[in-house]
């Protein structure tokens, strides 16, 4: 039997994610609905009451850009989401998704190490934790259902890049799809629409660890039509893209060519995201003028962003730093997997010379290129020195090419070693733009991803102590509507994002001068495959006085309960506030 759990929080200051004004009032919660918000609420029946005296009532908070889709098979509680208000978190993105599946363990492989090199998640711990036996997405949730718990509510996307793998094999690296292909492919989006996914993510930027195009930028005019009319048949589903704005910064072509198929098509599109970067400054213009284009069309098409600058730690035995930034060699560096081979690497003057030659190449906009923006913080051999930058290391040692310098310190403290890299600095205009901007999708943490690079999860709060407590650039009801009901109407989660009587009860509730985006930290959670665990990056709680999921107490009095509230949701085709204005 389950327990019936009943809440009045009294006396808090209701902020329900509308943009509307906020108020002081009480808010009821009756088996995981929202029944009743109003003033001087009297206690009823067994109902345990919140003093929220000096805090902030709002909707659970939505991220709205993670890949947990492997992570929640090993990681059930995904801290510390809990701690920070999150409720709903949106996964399958960047055109990757566990789902559909090919029962060719060769292209199942493909499907692990593409999650492996774009999103560092670890391949034995996939091989390992994931049962991987379903082919359709749809078989896919069900899985989920059966045999995972959530703490929070759990979205996510269907993958043109499995979708385009289980239909095609190994071939969808090298060619363009035929018209029979097309239609299984076609076929394999609607059973995952049908089945609840909140619509297919796909990618038109990157590249893999050998350097090839991601298999979706082989997709041809009549492979995209098919697609985008299958999306269009479900009102709330979306495509969501990503297009190039690092690579070849041609993202803008991309989107205006997607714009230009759907007319005929008329599906819900998010691309990746307004480019926020200084380095960026001359292509935003042109992004711009696509996205207000295709909007004022009468096209529904939302852009993503993170108020977060990219800073990130990375060791050099996973990841694509090198990759993404134009180096190829110091990527292959990376990508051996024996050690013996990477020291031996690092003493042979031919592989040196190519290293040079590598690093010179990167694109002109990586902070690599500046021997300040790396910082060794930590050792894996313990030798030594940290807390220095490679320019440091380059003067102390005599080093005329930071090239030279980065081999000479990793061969003392291996390449397990950690490494800071500086950020990116933000265009704060951009950013307060996206902010306003009525088809502007925040809050895009890369959560669940690049473990061992960032946390993600908890960057949410900074937008409420930069941007709102401290430097005032955002009322608290423009900053909750950023994160709640504003990515509701971006997906179509007609039952939750805005605190009003019958929706579901999906709560934080915080005084703004106790929380913090607290530093990151290892927690060791994450199976090894060898009967072991490494690590990935969390935070300490920011911390909630209590968050609810459909009205169960995820995290409360200082800790997470352990309990596992959360449902798979799906996009609804009912205006997600149609309720509110009424």
């Amino acid at each position: 039997m389950s327990i019936r759990y009943q809440f009045l929080i009294k006396n808090g200051t209701v902020v329900d994610g509308t943009g509307a004004p906020a108020f002081i009032a009480d808010v009821r919660v009756d088996d995981g609905i929202i029944t009743k918000i109003g003033k001087d609420l009297a206690i009823e029946g067994r109902e345990r009451v919140i003093d929220a005296t000096g805090c902030y009532v709002t909707p659970g908070f939505i991220e709205s850009h993670n890949h947990w889709d492997a992570g929640v098979w090993w990681s059930p509680m995904v801290e510390p989401m809990a701690s920070y208000g999150i409720t709903s978190s949106i996964n399958g993105n960047c055109g990757f998704s566990c789902a559909p599946l090919s029962q060719d363990p060769a292209v199942r492989n493909e499907m692990i190490n593409i999650f492996n090199y774009f999103e560092d998640i670890p391949v034995k711990a996939q091989q390992d934790q994931i049962p991987w036996k379903w082919t359709k997405w749809s078989e896919y949730r069900d899985s989920l259902s059966k045999n995972v718990k959530f703490p929070v509510n759990f979205g996510a996307l269907c993958g043109h890049i499995p979708i385009r793998l289980t239909v095609m094999g190994l071939d969808a690296w090298d060619r363009e799809a035929n018209s029979a292909e097309i239609a299984a492919m076609a076929e394999l989006l609607e059973d995952a629409l049908q089945a609840g996914a909140i619509g297919m993510s796909s990618n038109l930027m990157d590249r893999d660890r050998q350097n090839r195009p991601i298999p979706t930028k082989l997709a041809n005019d009549e492979e995209w039509l098919a697609l985008l009319k299958v999306l269009a048949r479900y009102p709330g589903a979306m495509l969501q893209v990503m297009v190039d704005t690092v690579r070849d910064l041609n993202g803008a072509e991309q989107l205006a060519h997607l714009g230009e198929l759907n007319r005929e098509a008329g599906a819900r599109i998010q691309w990746s995201g307004m480019p926020t970067l200084k380095f960026q400054k001359e292509i935003k213009p042109r992004f711009q003028e696509v996205h207000d284009r295709l909007n004022g069309e009468g096209q529904e098409v939302w852009t993503t962003y993170s108020h977060v600058a990219p800073t990130v730690v990375f060791n050099m035995d996973a990841g694509m730093m090198f990759g993404q930034q134009g180096a190829p060699v110091w990527q292959a560096f990376t990508n051996e997997p024996e050690r013996a081979k990477k020291e031996a690497m690092l003493t042979d003057p031919a592989w040196l010379d190519q290293a040079r030659k590598s690093w010179d190449g990167l694109y002109s906009h990586s902070t690599l290129l500046d021997p300040t923006s790396l910082t060794f913080i930590e050792s894996q051999t313990g030798y030594g020195p940290t807390g220095i930058t490679l320019a440091d290391h380059m003067k102390a040692k005599g080093f005329d090419h930071p090239s030279d310098a980065f081999a000479d310190w990793l061969l003392y403290n291996g390449s397990g070693s950690v490494i800071h890299k500086r950020a990116w600095e933000f265009d704060d205009d951009v950013i307060m733009e996206l902010f306003h901007d009525p088809r502007g999708c925040g809050n895009a943490s890369d959560g669940g991803a690049h473990g061992q690079t960032l946390c993600g999860a908890g960057d949410n709060i900074y937008l409420l102590t930069h941007f709102v407590r401290d430097q005032k650039l955002l009322s608290i009801e423009e900053g909750i509507h950023v994160m709640t009901g504003k990515l509701a109407e971006c997906f179509a989660l007609a039952d939750r994002g805005i605190l009003k009587e019958g929706l579901r009860a999906d709560i934080a509730v915080f005084n703004i001068d106790e929380v913090e985006r607290r530093p990151q930290e290892k927690i060791w959670d994450v199976p090894d495959g060898e009967g072991g665990r490494t690590y990935r990056y969390t935070r300490a709680a920011a911390p909630m006085r209590i968050t609810l999921c459909n009205g169960v107490a995820t995290f409360d009095n200082g800790t997470v309960t352990g309990r596992f509230p959360g449902e798979l949701i799906a996009p609804s085709a009912q205006p997600p506030f149609a309720l509110a204005a009424e």
